[in-house]
């Protein structure tokens, strides 16, 4: 909503980039294609201190991706605040807009990378459509007769899930609208909370 440009969508990235070098827009095709490096950077580093601290037998560091996205998200909503993105609202510029994109980015692959490590690879959070497709082949093992506990209950996380997904999709959709860059101090604060629940343990 900030600059027209959803930033969890990496196969959008590799669409757009198409998109843009067809029509000789290279400064714009090589932004398309750079800024999933920041999404990868995060997965990254979030599976650093998550993923290679649990392999190692020793404690993820969860409360420290907690903090880093805090940050981003209040440097997002004070640098917003003050002009440096330009209106809130936009078509992207990718002179303007292409670090709060990248930033973005960034810390959507910290947060999915801890999230697809801490539950083994079952969940990713920033995007549905694996959960979808799940969902779709879990119905049909219920509908041919499969009423296993794990299937119902890999069900009803995947209904949640989606479920969470709209229902936090309509919260800072109202948010943006209404409060535009200051609609980033949503996830900065509940990021700032789980840092200070895991600083704390």
């Amino acid at each position: 909503m900030a600059c027209h440009r959803f930033v969890t969508h990496v196969t959008g990235f590799a669409t757009q980039f198409g998109a843009e070098f067809a029509q000789n827009n290279w400064l714009h095709a090589a932004s398309m294609l750079s800024v999933p490096l920041f999404f990868l950077a995060g997965a990254i580093f979030s599976a650093f201190l998550v993923d290679h601290q649990i392999q190692r037998g020793k404690r993820p560091l969860y409360f420290v991706l907690a903090g880093l996205i805090c940050l981003l998200m209040l440097f997002i909503s004070g640098a917003g605040q003050n002009d440096f993105f330009g209106p809130f609202g936009t078509p992207y510029d990718v002179r303007r807009d292409y670090l709060l994109v990248a930033l973005l980015c960034l810390s959507s692959g910290i947060q999915n990378a801890a999230v697809t490590s801490a539950s083994g690879a079952v969940l990713r959070t920033t995007h549905l459509t694996g959960i979808t497709t799940d969902l779709g082949i879990g119905l049909v093992r219920l509908m041919s007769g499969a009423r296993g506990e794990r299937e119902i209950q890999g069900l009803r996380i995947r209904l949640s899930l989606i479920a969470g997904f709209i229902s936090g999709s309509m919260v800072g959709a109202f948010a943006f609208l209404h409060y535009a860059y200051s609609g980033f101090l949503i996830p900065a604060l509940l990021s700032g909370a789980l840092f200070l629940m895991g600083f704390r343990r």
